[in-house]
Order: C-alpha cells, then structure tokens, then sequence
C-alpha cells in the first residue's frame, strides 16, 4: 500500500505492547456509537426554534464541518501509533503547554456535556411525572442520578462496562425504526421554509446543534491498538460521519414533518411526540424509555472514563495526588471518579441543558481547532517524510474546517465567552504553578 505521495508506508511499530484488533468497521461503529448519543434525542426541537423547516440547513453545515475536521483526524490518526488521541496531535505539535490546555478544555466539554444530558435526562420522565418539572423535585432527580452512577462506577469497573455495553445495545435500532415509521406520516406543508436562513440565525443554530456531532475523537485515543492506521482511521472516520449525517437529517426530517409547528410544545422530548403521533401512548412511552437508557448509558460512559484523565494527570504530578490513590478494595480511582461527578452535578444544577450544551460546544470546537492547526503546521513545517493519509488540497480543507469553527464560535453568547475564557485563565495558572514546583531545587537539610 502507498500514500498519496507514493511512498511505500512502512510496518507500524507498537512501542506500547498492546494488541491491535481494531479495524475499520469496527472502528466506524465504535465512532457512530460515541457520536449518536443523548443530544439528537432532544435537538431537533431547539435548532428547529430558531429556523423551522430550515433547521436542514444547520445539519449540512454541522456535516461539511465534520466532515473537515474528520479529514484533519484521519491525517493525524493515520500516521500516529500511539495512545492519547487529541493530547496527542496537539502535545507533538505545539508543546506540553498546549497540550495540557488542550486535555483540560476536553476534560471541562466532557463535564458540561454530561449537565446538558442530565437536564434532559431529568426532562424526560416529566411527561409522565409533571411533578418533575419543579424545581427542587428537577434537581433530586439529577442528584439521585449522580449518586447512583457515581457509585456503579465506584464499585467495580466491570459493571460501569457492562452498563455502557447494556445501553449502547440498540439504540441505534430505534431510531432507524423510528423514521422509516415516520415517513407516511409526514405532511408536506410541515417542511415547507415559513423562516429564511442566513449568516446569523445559521450560525446560532449550528453552534448547538454541533453538540450532537461530538465524539468522533474518543476512539482515537485507542490509536495503539488500531490495526494499519493509515487506512482504517480515514475510512472509520468518514465512514462514521456520512452514517451519522443521514441519519440525524432522517430525524430531523421525520420530526419536523410529522409535528410541524407542534414542535415546539414538545421541546423536552421531540422523538416521543413523534412515536405518540404514530403508536399512541405506548410508542411515547417506548422512545421515553429508549432515550432514558441512552442517556443514563452515555452519562455513566462519561463517569466511568473522564475521571482516569485526573487520575492520569495526578500521577504525573499535575493535580493533587490525592486524584490519584486507589480504593483499597475496589480497585478505582474513587476520588477521581468523586471529584468528577460532583463537578458535574454542579454544573448541571447551575444551566439548562441549552446554555450546557454550548459551553461543551464551544470547549471541544477550541480544541478541534487546536487539532487543525496541527495539521497546518506539519503541511507547512515537515519534519519527515509525510506517511499515511494525505488528504487532497494541501492545506485547504484545514483552513475551511478553521474558518467554519471561527464562524461558528463567533455565535458565542457572552456568558459562554467568559466561562470558557476563566476556564482557560485558571488552568494556565494551574500549569504555571505546577512548573514552578516541579522546577524548584530541593531544599538541602542542615547538617
């Protein structure tokens, strides 16, 4: 096999020892697992608010961008063999400064993004139990949720697997069923454009809706045990992003089409009014269950992960090393798991999922954008003979991919500028500091 420099691509070492079993299939359902998570559940409501029937137009430009920033991964991914994924691209490309910003910035998307889904999470049962809509019964909810998956996930690392395997299981079964039902029930006049895109309203809804596209870096960060790189990472990546596009605007089609201006009073679980038109009660009640499962299993996903990260970062000695003691007989990382979930539930108790959702949104584009501008750098600074995938255009599509994140960022409502921008404030203070320490001589004892 030869890149598209024609350059025999030579045998992948794996200095890491771990086995290489993943392949290109298995590498594009474990991104379209990641990426179809709880947000599409309840998005089409939200970007059809501020753009009815052309709420299409947001899919499009979340898929062309994901589809450039995917190009930009598989370049990446395809001539790295090791761990790490987005810590990785970016530490090689710009130092552990960045990196570590990079990681953190992750790590703070990751927990506005579990808040977002507990919000919704917490909305969806009040269909049935309106008494959830109050706000002191809301947030029980949500810290009951907390506690109990806190605590699965405390207890044995096999059952917060087995979990994530139980929910992941045909979520994607009920949502294909879910259109393909859905279509004679559509009515033409529900898709009819009654609100005309442009730059402003485009760009806001982009911006939320690209929540729902997050994730397709997560199973990169096995890059030690994918098998041949240079081919399996651009295939399972393009290949997830154009599964996951159809079937977004599939959803958002059927949705709109069968509920038309109803959507809107619908807005905490969009899916269920849909199945409710179509099945009954029993339909609702159905895709309320699916989506509680789905969301309950990304969010437990997210507990069970996240967390090694501090864990990770303590035994290298850039958090407090309490991050990184193990419980005695459980054998997790207990206080990183505690710390993780807490400041979770605290973000959840202080947002919506709406506000939550773009913070997340506007942390990883960050980061996305971190990782394009490696791709730039390596194109314009080469530091050995280029290996693996090559997209097409040189450094083109990087610098579409940048533009489209620069576009939708400036869509950033004020508040979301500033949580971010404290955010990073406070970790580069952090960093400093932990660079101070470690640089400081040890103190010679007096004889």
């Amino acid at each position: 096999m030869t890149t598209s420099t024609g350059n025999s691509i030579p045998p992948v070492s794996n200095p890491e020892h771990l086995k290489r079993a993943i392949g290109a299939r298995s590498l594009a359902v474990a991104i379209i697992n990641v990426m179809v998570g709880s947000g599409i559940f309840v998005l089409p409501a939200f970007v059809a608010e501020g753009l009815g029937a052309a709420a299409i137009v947001a899919y499009l430009c979340c898929g062309v961008l994901a589809f450039l920033i995917a190009l930009c991964f598989a370049e990446l991914g395809s001539s790295t063999t090791q761990s790490g994924g987005i810590y990785t691209y970016i530490e090689r490309a710009f130092g552990p400064y960045a990196g570590f910003l990079a990681g953190n910035l992750y790590l703070l998307a990751a927990l506005a993004s579990d808040a977002a889904v507990a919000n919704a999470l917490a909305d969806t049962p009040a269909l049935f139990w309106p008494a959830l809509k109050n706000n002191s019964y809301h947030l029980l909810f949500i810290f009951v949720l907390y506690v109990c998956l806190t605590w699965l996930n405390i207890r044995s690392v096999k059952s917060g697997l087995f979990f994530v395997l139980f929910t992941g299981i045909g979520k994607l079964i009920p949502l294909v069923v879910l259109v393909l039902f859905a279509i004679p029930h559509i009515q033409a006049q529900n898709l009819h454009w009654t609100i005309q895109p442009n730059l402003d309203n485009v760009g806001a809804g982009s911006l939320l809706l690209f929540f729902a596209f997050l994730g397709m870096e997560v199973p990169l960060c096995n890059g030690g045990e994918i098998k041949n790189p240079q081919r399996t990472v651009p295939l399972g990546l393009l290949g997830a992003i154009l599964g996951v596009l159809g079937l977004y605007i599939g959803i958002q089609v059927a949705t709109q089409g069968v509920l038309g201006s109803a959507m809107q009073a619908n807005k905490e679980a969009p899916l269920s009014a849909v199945a409710s038109s179509i099945w009954g009660r029993t339909g609702m009640l159905l895709v309320v269950v699916v989506t509680a499962i789905s969301i309950t299993g990304s969010l437990s996903g997210e507990i069970l992960s996240m967390p090694r990260i501090l864990f990770a970062a303590a035994r290298n000695g850039l958090m407090p090393k309490a991050l990184g003691k193990v419980h005695p007989k459980f054998a997790t990382p207990h206080i990183s798991i505690l710390v993780y979930a807490s400041a979770g539930f605290l973000l959840a108790a202080s947002g919506s999922f709406r506000q939550l959702a773009i913070i997340a949104s506007v942390a990883v584009l960050l980061v996305y954008l971190g990782v394009v501008a490696a791709v730039i750098k390596s194109r314009l600074q080469p530091t050995k003979a280029a290996v693996g995938f090559r997209m097409p255009g040189g450094i083109v599509a990087p610098l579409l991919a940048a533009a489209f994140m620069v576009w939708m960022l400036a869509h950033s409502q004020l508040k979301e500028v500033i949580a971010v921008s404290i955010a990073i404030a406070l970790l580069s203070i952090i960093y400093f500091l932990v660079i101070l320490v470690k640089e400081e001589p040890p103190k010679q004892e007096d004889k």
